[in-house]
Parts: C-alpha cells; sequence; structure tokens
C-alpha cells in the first residue's frame, strides 16, 4: 500500500526546497525526496562558503535559453526583491559586492536553514538519502517506488522534479531529471558544461601555464557578446569570472578574444613612453602596465623585442593585436567537474511559463537547473531557483 501526498518533489536543492516550502504553506502535504545525505549541497559550497544569492539586477536578459522569452514570467512572479525580503524576514545579514551580487556575511548554512525553517511551517516531509526507482502516472496521478524511504512506494497528485543538472558531480548530480523527462514525452535541449574554464593545447598551453595563478582585469568576447572582469591563467588554460561568463556563449572550434589592457589607447600610450625615453625595450615599459610574466608572455607572441625609439609601425599594429585583440582558439573546457551549471535541459516548448507544468502532462512540474534556463555568473541562477520554485510552489 503507498503513502498518498498532495506534492513529491524530488530534488532537495535550492528550487526543490522553495517548492516544497510554498506548496506546504499552502495546506498541501509534501514529501521532499533527495538522493544525498545533506540538503542543499551545492548552496553550501556557492560564494565561496557565503552563497550568493541573488542579483539585484536580476531580469531575463541576464538568461540564457532557446527560448528566451520563457523565463520572463516567473521572475516577475517572484522576484530578487521578493527573495531579499524573505531573507530580511530571517533576519540574514548580508552585503552587495560588484555588479548587484549579494552575498551572506555569514555563512551559506543561513540559507539552508531558511529553506528548511521554511518546510518545517509548511509540514514538509524530507527523505534524504533515497533514490527514486521507478516513476509510473497512473488516473489519478504519480506513484512512484523508493529506495531509502520507510513506506517504499509513495503516490502524488503533483510531482515537481527539481534534480538539477549534471555539474558538479561530486555534489551528487546526475541527469536523472532529463530522463524523467524523456520518460513523459518532454524534449530535452543537449546539456553541457556552463560558468566553466576554458583549456588549451599544444604550443599554446605551453606560454599560459608559467603564468598560472596571475589575474588580470580584461574584456573577453565571443563574437558579439563581452564580458569586463577579471581573467586568472591557470595551469591548464584560462578562468575567473569573464571566462566562466563567456563560456556559456562559447562553442567548440571557434576562437574568442581577449583586451588585456581594456581602459588603455595603447598607440597612442606606447608613444607617449616613446617619448619619456626610446631607449628602453618594449618589455620594460609593458611590464608597468601588466604583470611582468604576462607582459613577457605578449612580447614573445607579437615577436616585437625593439627598443621603443626602433618600434615601426607594423610593430606598434602588432603589439596592439596581441594586447587588445588576442585572438585563442580552446581546445575545450574543464568540464562538469568545475562547471558551476548545465546550460541546456527541459526543453521549455514543453513547459507553462506561468506555473513550470508540462503541457502535455498534467501534474507533472520541472524547476530550476533541470530546465532549459540558465544564469550568468553572479546569482542569477539562484534567482531562476527561487522564482521557478514559487511558481510551481503556488500551484502543485
Amino acid at each position: 500500500m503507498s503513502q498518498q501526498f498532495d506534492v513529491v518533489v524530488i530534488g532537495g536543492g535550492a528550487a526543490g526546497m522553495m517548492c516544497a516550502a510554498q506548496a506546504g504553506a499552502r495546506g498541501r502535504s509534501v514529501l521532499l525526496v533527495e538522493h544525498g545525505k545533506l540538503l542543499g549541497e551545492k548552496i553550501r559550497i556557492s560564494g565561496g562558503g557565503r552563497c550568493n544569492f541573488t542579483n539585484v539586477k536580476a531580469a531575463p536578459k541576464y538568461f540564457l535559453s532557446e527560448n528566451p522569452h520563457f523565463c520572463i514570467s516567473a521572475l516577475k512572479q517572484y522576484s530578487a526583491a521578493d527573495f531579499i525580503s524573505l531573507v530580511d524576514a530571517h533576519d540574514i545579514a548580508y552585503h552587495e559586492k560588484a555588479l548587484g551580487q549579494l552575498f551572506c556575511d555569514g555563512s551559506a548554512t543561513q540559507i539552508i536553514e531558511l529553506l528548511k525553517s521554511e518546510m518545517k511551517a509548511g509540514n514538509v516531509e524530507i527523505a534524504v538519502s533515497s533514490q527514486v526507482l521507478e516513476i509510473e502516472r497512473g488516473a489519478n496521478g504519480f506513484h512512484l517506488q523508493l529506495e531509502g524511504h520507510r513506506s517504499g512506494l509513495v503516490a502524488c497528485a503533483s510531482l515537481v522534479v527539481a534534480t538539477g543538472g549534471r555539474s558538479i558531480p561530486k555534489m551528487g548530480a546526475t541527469g536523472f531529471g532529463y530522463k524523467v523527462a524523456n520518460q513523459f514525452g518532454l524534449e530535452v535541449i543537449e546539456p553541457r558544461p556552463g560558468l566553466v574554464p576554458l583549456v588549451f593545447d599544444g604550443s599554446l598551453q605551453d606560454r599560459l601555464k608559467p603564468l598560472s595563478g596571475i589575474g588580470v582585469e580584461s574584456v573577453v568576447r565571443f563574437e558579439k557578446t563581452s564580458f569586463r572582469e577579471a581573467l586568472l591563467f591557470t595551469h591548464r588554460g584560462l578562468s575567473g569570472p569573464a571566462i566562466l561568463q563567456i563560456s556559456s556563449y562559447w562553442r567548440e572550434g571557434q576562437p574568442i578574444k581577449v583586451n588585456l589592457l581594456p581602459d588603455t589607447d595603447f598607440p597612442t600610450w606606447l608613444h607617449e613612453e616613446r617619448t619619456k625615453g626610446g631607449k628602453r625595450d618594449v618589455l620594460t615599459v609593458l611590464s608597468t602596465l601588466l604583470p611582468k610574466r604576462v607582459a613577457q608572455m605578449v612580447v614573445e607572441a607579437s615577436g616585437v623585442t625593439a627598443k621603443l625609439a626602433e618600434l615601426s609601425k607594423d610593430d606598434v599594429t602588432q603589439l596592439s593585436q596581441a594586447l587588445q585583440n588576442w585572438s585563442l582558439l580552446p581546445m575545450g573546457n574543464e568540464g562538469y567537474r568545475t562547471a558551476e551549471v548545465t546550460l541546456g535541459g527541459v526543453d521549455t516548448n514543453g513547459l507553462v511559463s506561468k506555473t513550470m507544468m508540462a503541457r502535455d502532462v498534467p501534474g507533472l512540474y520541472f524547476i530550476g537547473e533541470v530546465v532549459d534556463v540558465t544564469g550568468w555568473l553572479g546569482g542569477y541562477n539562484f534567482q531562476w531557483a527561487w522564482s521557478s520554485g514559487w511558481v510551481a510552489g503556488q500551484v502543485v
């Protein structure tokens, strides 16, 4: 005999806990199923342990999807301001960093405790270390076979899939949600790592490797999209916020462009330096703008090693290109192991944007990262979790 619930939520991350809490607050009987031992593990490690829980600028233009309009409804129904109000209600101190990012003053576990408190207020039953073995759809809803839950079999009128994507598998990430989508006839946009470091091979990797650990302010561009933030050299390639951001847009086999001196009119600056003393070499003067090892890499790559007074017009052009229009062809990225999010996911054409319900499967919902909606770096993905979880929680 199965245990009956109004709602079963699969996935104990940000979106799943938000949805469960909201459904519980409406008086629905809710079971939250999490295959890991703990709830909210990705919340715990986020933001360097302080959780970048939203962004005050959160708006549809900061999200990627095959249907860029899909996220509008959820973000409008439950905004960053709404989640900030919830944080305030729980007396969690926070601060704003660059570009509208909000972080806890204390530990990220405060956000987990907030969600647990909200679920407790709604009498949500929680089953951790519980695997969903099988899902069947019946005349009155869904039947789930569980491993690790006391009854083994549960039934529900509404089933919410909040299992996330494939990013950070060491935290328990799997592709389970995509299997559920396929089982019920929903399409899945090919998942791929997002917000992930880029890697290089061959001579380019050899040039970058000695710079590992050095960071510089830069503008990184792919086609018409660009980001101005820090770039970090690694032993395998490039990372840092600017690279993580552009990685979500980059496509394999295509180059990215890097401007290492975004605030400098380089030809004019070089001319001024030449008037101060033409006997100095390029590396010496360039090291006043960039870390010396980076300057040395640029000089070697450009092949321009002359004294300032000896520089030709072509030499200046070559240096300018190497510094401000540096073209690099990544071999790939570091994969799901270090990716902060998963791009792609459940095709939004099969979902109702106002509720997150599957169009052709009444009672089945998909929320959070499992859906083909991915935010920029900086708290946007958490806001999508809160927004999509909240709207589903109002109707399940």
